[in-house]
Protein backbone atom coordinates (compact mmCIF):
# COMPACT_ATOMS: atom_id res chain seq x y z
CA UNK A 1 0.00 0.00 0.00
CA UNK A 2 1.20 3.46 -1.22
CA UNK A 3 1.34 6.47 1.44
CA UNK A 4 -0.02 9.06 0.54
CA UNK A 5 0.52 12.69 2.03
CA UNK A 6 -0.48 15.73 -0.11
CA UNK A 7 0.69 19.22 0.95
CA UNK A 8 1.12 22.48 -0.85
CA UNK A 9 3.95 23.40 -2.80
CA UNK A 10 5.53 26.57 -2.41
CA UNK A 11 7.81 28.36 -5.25
CA UNK A 12 6.05 26.45 -8.32
CA UNK A 13 3.99 28.51 -10.41
CA UNK A 14 0.27 28.35 -9.86
CA UNK A 15 -1.53 26.05 -7.66
CA UNK A 16 1.01 23.01 -7.28
CA UNK A 17 0.20 20.21 -4.91
CA UNK A 18 2.89 17.21 -4.26
CA UNK A 19 2.10 13.83 -2.94
CA UNK A 20 4.35 11.81 -1.19
CA UNK A 21 3.58 8.91 -3.88
CA UNK A 22 5.59 10.98 -6.70
CA UNK A 23 2.59 12.72 -7.70
CA UNK A 24 2.58 16.30 -8.20
CA UNK A 25 -0.78 17.64 -8.64
CA UNK A 26 -1.93 21.08 -10.64
CA UNK A 27 -4.14 22.79 -8.82
CA UNK A 28 -6.37 22.44 -5.68
CA UNK A 29 -9.36 20.29 -7.77
CA UNK A 30 -6.46 18.08 -8.57
CA UNK A 31 -5.20 17.56 -5.10
CA UNK A 32 -8.85 16.63 -4.08
CA UNK A 33 -9.35 14.26 -6.31
CA UNK A 34 -6.04 12.24 -6.02
CA UNK A 35 -6.88 12.55 -2.32
CA UNK A 36 -10.46 11.13 -2.58
CA UNK A 37 -9.22 8.27 -4.59
CA UNK A 38 -6.61 7.36 -2.25
CA UNK A 39 -9.15 7.59 0.98
CA UNK A 40 -8.06 11.03 2.43
CA UNK A 41 -10.50 13.83 3.20
CA UNK A 42 -10.91 16.06 0.08
CA UNK A 43 -10.89 18.68 2.64
CA UNK A 44 -7.64 19.06 4.52
CA UNK A 45 -6.05 16.49 1.92
CA UNK A 46 -5.42 14.28 4.80
CA UNK A 47 -3.45 16.66 7.05
CA UNK A 48 -5.96 16.25 9.89
CA UNK A 49 -6.06 20.56 9.64
CA UNK A 50 -7.81 23.17 8.38
CA UNK A 51 -6.13 26.87 7.78
CA UNK A 52 -8.56 29.52 9.11
CA UNK A 53 -6.47 32.21 8.42
CA UNK A 54 -2.77 32.77 8.15
CA UNK A 55 -1.43 31.09 11.15
CA UNK A 56 -4.70 29.48 12.74
CA UNK A 57 -5.43 26.16 12.49
CA UNK A 58 -7.57 23.62 13.93
CA UNK A 59 -8.87 20.10 13.38
CA UNK A 60 -10.44 19.85 10.02
CA UNK A 61 -14.55 19.67 10.37
CA UNK A 62 -14.99 17.97 7.12
CA UNK A 63 -13.37 14.47 8.54
CA UNK A 64 -13.52 15.37 12.30
CA UNK A 65 -10.01 15.58 12.38
CA UNK A 66 -9.10 12.19 11.21
CA UNK A 67 -7.49 12.87 7.92
CA UNK A 68 -9.94 9.98 6.33
CA UNK A 69 -11.92 10.10 3.35
CA UNK A 70 -14.50 7.45 5.47
CA UNK A 71 -14.69 9.91 8.19
CA UNK A 72 -15.29 12.94 6.34
CA UNK A 73 -18.22 11.26 3.91
CA UNK A 74 -19.97 9.94 7.28
CA UNK A 75 -19.65 13.36 9.09
CA UNK A 76 -21.06 15.00 5.70
CA UNK A 77 -24.10 12.79 6.36
CA UNK A 78 -24.32 13.53 9.49
CA UNK A 79 -24.45 17.46 8.94
CA UNK A 80 -26.97 16.56 6.12
CA UNK A 81 -29.31 14.69 8.48
CA UNK A 82 -28.95 17.16 11.36
CA UNK A 83 -30.01 20.13 8.59
CA UNK A 84 -33.20 17.38 7.97
CA UNK A 85 -33.93 17.06 11.82
CA UNK A 86 -33.03 20.69 13.36
CA UNK A 87 -35.53 23.05 11.71
CA UNK A 88 -35.50 26.66 12.29
CA UNK A 89 -39.54 26.43 13.47
CA UNK A 90 -37.62 24.14 16.12
CA UNK A 91 -34.92 26.42 17.38
CA UNK A 92 -37.39 29.43 17.37
CA UNK A 93 -39.46 27.17 19.34
CA UNK A 94 -36.75 26.44 21.96
CA UNK A 95 -35.67 30.55 21.95
CA UNK A 96 -38.86 31.65 22.37
CA UNK A 97 -39.05 30.01 26.18
CA UNK A 98 -36.24 32.21 26.89
CA UNK A 99 -37.36 35.22 28.68
CA UNK A 100 -33.40 36.16 29.21
CA UNK A 101 -30.09 36.08 27.69
CA UNK A 102 -29.18 32.31 26.06
CA UNK A 103 -26.27 30.85 25.29
CA UNK A 104 -26.13 28.15 22.09
CA UNK A 105 -24.69 25.46 24.72
CA UNK A 106 -28.14 25.58 26.31
CA UNK A 107 -29.79 25.84 22.87
CA UNK A 108 -28.09 22.88 21.32
CA UNK A 109 -28.50 21.02 24.72
CA UNK A 110 -32.29 21.26 24.55
CA UNK A 111 -32.22 20.45 21.04
CA UNK A 112 -30.51 17.24 21.52
CA UNK A 113 -32.65 16.22 24.36
CA UNK A 114 -35.60 17.11 22.95
CA UNK A 115 -34.69 14.69 19.98
CA UNK A 116 -33.27 11.88 22.14
CA UNK A 117 -29.97 12.23 20.75
CA UNK A 118 -27.05 11.23 22.75
CA UNK A 119 -23.86 13.53 22.29
CA UNK A 120 -22.02 12.83 19.27
CA UNK A 121 -24.64 11.55 17.47
CA UNK A 122 -25.45 14.76 15.02
CA UNK A 123 -23.36 17.66 14.36
CA UNK A 124 -26.19 19.26 16.81
CA UNK A 125 -24.52 22.66 17.86
CA UNK A 126 -23.37 23.54 14.41
CA UNK A 127 -26.30 23.55 13.06
CA UNK A 128 -27.85 25.17 15.78
CA UNK A 129 -25.26 28.06 15.35
CA UNK A 130 -25.95 28.33 12.18
CA UNK A 131 -29.68 28.52 12.63
CA UNK A 132 -29.41 31.53 15.44
CA UNK A 133 -26.88 33.45 13.13
CA UNK A 134 -29.83 33.65 10.58
CA UNK A 135 -32.14 34.25 13.59
CA UNK A 136 -29.51 37.15 14.33
CA UNK A 137 -29.66 38.47 10.82
CA UNK A 138 -33.13 38.59 10.38
CA UNK A 139 -33.27 40.62 13.79
CA UNK A 140 -35.07 38.18 16.02
CA UNK A 141 -32.64 37.88 18.50
CA UNK A 142 -29.07 39.99 19.52
CA UNK A 143 -25.99 38.87 20.54
CA UNK A 144 -24.56 40.10 23.71
CA UNK A 145 -21.57 38.10 23.52
CA UNK A 146 -18.14 39.30 23.10
CA UNK A 147 -15.88 37.97 20.98
CA UNK A 148 -13.60 34.92 22.85
CA UNK A 149 -10.41 35.85 20.64
CA UNK A 150 -9.37 38.18 17.93
CA UNK A 151 -7.28 36.55 15.15
CA UNK A 152 -5.83 39.51 13.01
CA UNK A 153 -8.06 42.08 12.49
CA UNK A 154 -10.67 40.51 10.35
CA UNK A 155 -12.06 37.75 12.39
CA UNK A 156 -13.46 36.66 15.76
CA UNK A 157 -14.20 33.68 17.66
CA UNK A 158 -16.90 33.03 20.12
CA UNK A 159 -16.90 30.01 21.70
CA UNK A 160 -20.46 29.77 23.32
CA UNK A 161 -21.64 33.00 22.45
CA UNK A 162 -25.10 34.95 24.18
CA UNK A 163 -27.88 36.00 23.20
CA UNK A 164 -31.02 37.48 23.52
CA UNK A 165 -34.29 37.43 22.01
CA UNK A 166 -34.85 41.51 20.65
CA UNK A 167 -38.16 42.18 22.01
CA UNK A 168 -37.50 41.27 25.36
CA UNK A 169 -34.38 44.04 24.98
CA UNK A 170 -37.28 46.39 24.02
CA UNK A 171 -35.97 46.77 20.24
Amino acid sequence: MTNHAISPQTGMPGDAYACTCGAVLTGRMTAEVHAAENGLCSACLGSTEEDLAPGLRRPCTSCAGTGRRSEQVTWQLAHAEAEHLITMTMVRGVVEHFDGPFRLSEIADTIRDGLGLPPGRLPVGPRVRDLLLQLQAAGEITMLSAPDEMVGTDMVIYRDPQWQRAHTLGL
